[in-house]
């Protein structure tokens, strides 16, 4: 399992309208294969920054199967227009977890 890491900066005043076309979009995404969940939370020292984290089975579900589909293009246009700047996406591999 692999966890994508995105921080996403939007545009201001555009949150409400952000947070609602997520919505739309985790249904895209959800039925990729290689999904295994995903998560939005909002900054709360800057409220037009979002923290998106999706887990993913291998890195390759991601970078090749939901990247290279055709249902990535949907995501895209739901989505990409509300980023100033475009952010960075990186993937981890889990080390540990303290309980």
């Amino acid at each position: 399992m692999i966890t994508e890491h995105a921080l996403l900066p939007v545009r201001p005043g555009q949150e409400a309208a952000f947070e609602a076309a997520c919505r739309e979009a985790s249904a895209i995404i959800s039925a990729m294969p290689g999904f295994g969940g995903l998560s939005l939370s909002r900054c709360m020292e800057q409220g037009s920054k979002y923290l998106l984290l999706v887990e993913w089975d291998r890195l390759e579900d991601h970078t090749e199967g939901f990247r290279g589909s055709s249902e990535y293009q949907q995501w895209k246009k739901l989505l990409h227009h509300f980023y100033e700047p475009f952010p960075v996406v990186e993937h981890y591999s889990q080390v540990f977890i303290a309980t």
